[in-house]
């Protein structure tokens, strides 16, 4: 008998251990942090935009690179067949040549530059893209935060409701209560466990969009941290300049390294007006053996000042030059509209951020004693169970009203940290 004891006691230490991390990996806590370094490594978005910047700089290796050699063999001034040949010496030659295109070393260095710079818009695309993903897991984050102290409010009024209906069911007996009353009760229980599995669903979307975003097994599912400090918009940038989003905003820098790059690529366009430089080696065998061997050597060199050769790259410069000042406009554009914006939100914020602590310091409290004393009316038989409900609901409406304010506040400050890309 005790040898089975024995191995009860082991089976049962087996599966405490079996089960140690899956418990382990329910507690697991995942936080804000953690989600955007995940994505920042892992996103395949992000990833797409590092492999096209190695390839930019994977092609800027290859522009200094030389047209590869030509050579070729044939014959020197042969006779067309049945052409009468008088001498030996005028059946012409066999003939081997070689050709090389020198390209102008100076231009070669600014294809390099200029293919290299393309790798820079590449990067400054990427933290683009990264600054919305990060909105993006932000906004799911804080949405699942304050979907779970709903679920928590949800919760507590499951308990209240159950605990007044069932003092109401032990009352109705003793003439002590309505019989609608107790009916109105069940359908408030009944709204509130409808509530919770709505919210527990929008839970599960957040969790599947940040897997998403993370590029993690999509049924994944782990805890976040619900304790996340909200920014107080008082302490915030008050010097948001053109200065200030210059450095901070990657839109900006992708604007500049695009007119980087095309200012390079106007220096490249002007250096066609430099010549380009061939040699040309030939070799004669003559066929008639009382000859001499020959050889033709020539170094060529291009001359695009030509007229008729210049006017395409000259059009190339200007056109290129409108399109930098373009898009400095448009640099020019953003900082002034971004600058503007940063100031009407920090408004905002610091309306709606001053509307959720009123909420949360003084209208919750007053709204909770309201219920309080109700309930301890309706306990010593001085209420009725409608006037409870009533205070119930008006405390369950202000919690809710209190969340969405706090949900709405989330979102604005995920845009206002999107503008000022922090």
């Amino acid at each position: 008998m005790s040898s089975i004891k024995k191995v009860k006691w082991l089976f049962v230490f087996v599966m405490l251990l079996a089960g140690t991390p899956v418990l382990a990996q329910q507690q697991q806590i995942l936080t804000l942090d953690s989600v955007l370094q995940r994505i920042s490594t892992s996103n395949p978005m992000l990833q797409m935009y590092t492999s096209k910047a190695d390839a930019a700089n994977t092609y800027a290796e290859g522009a200094k690179s030389w047209m590869a050699p030509m050579v070729g063999g044939g014959v020197f001034m042969a006779p067309y067949p049945g052409t009468e040949v008088m001498e030996e010496r005028d059946k012409g030659a066999w003939m081997i040549s070689a050709e090389q295109e020198i390209p102008n070393p100076i231009k070669l260095r600014t294809r390099e530059k200029y293919m290299k710079s393309r790798a820079g818009i590449e990067q400054a695309t990427k933290e683009v893209t990264y600054n919305q993903l990060r909105a993006q897991a932000k906004t799911a984050y804080y949405n699942w935060v304050v979907l779970e102290k709903k679920q928590q409010v949800l919760k507590d009024n499951e308990r209240i409701m159950e605990f007044m209906l069932k003092l109401a069911r032990i009352r109705y007996p003793y003439s002590q209560g309505k019989l609608g009353s107790i009916y109105k009760a069940e359908a408030r229980l009944h709204e509130v466990k409808n509530m919770q599995e709505m919210t527990a669903t929008q839970i599960r979307q957040q969790n599947v969009q940040l897997n998403i975003l993370m590029n993690m097994p999509k049924d994944l599912q782990y805890r976040i941290d619900t304790t996340v400090a909200l920014m107080d918009p008082a302490h915030q940038h008050t010097n948001l300049d053109t200065t200030y989003l210059t450095s901070a905003r990657s839109d900006v820098r992708r604007l500049d390294k695009t007119i980087e790059s095309m200012r390079l690529n106007v220096e490249l366009e002007k250096q066609q007006r430099l010549p380009d430089f061939k040699l040309r080696f030939d070799h004669m065998y003559p066929r008639d053996n009382m000859m001499p061997q020959q050889f033709t050597a020539m170094g060529m060199v291009s001359i695009p000042i030509a007229p008729w050769s210049s006017r395409m790259y000259k059009a190339n410069t200007k056109a290129m030059n409108l399109e930098i000042a373009a898009i400095q406009q448009e640099r020019e554009a953003v900082l002034n509209e971004a600058e503007g914006m940063m100031q009407s939100m920090l408004l905002e914020l610091s309306a709606l951020h001053h509307h959720v602590e009123n909420y949360k310091a003084k209208i919750l409290p007053a709204l909770q004693k309201n219920y309080d004393v109700t309930m301890l009316s309706y306990e010593q038989n001085s209420a009725q169970l409608p006037e409870v409900i009533d205070a119930w609901e008006a405390l369950n409406m202000a919690q809710m009203e209190y969340l969405n304010n706090l949900q709405e506040l989330y979102l604005m400050v995920v845009n206002y940290e999107k503008e000022i890309e922090k």
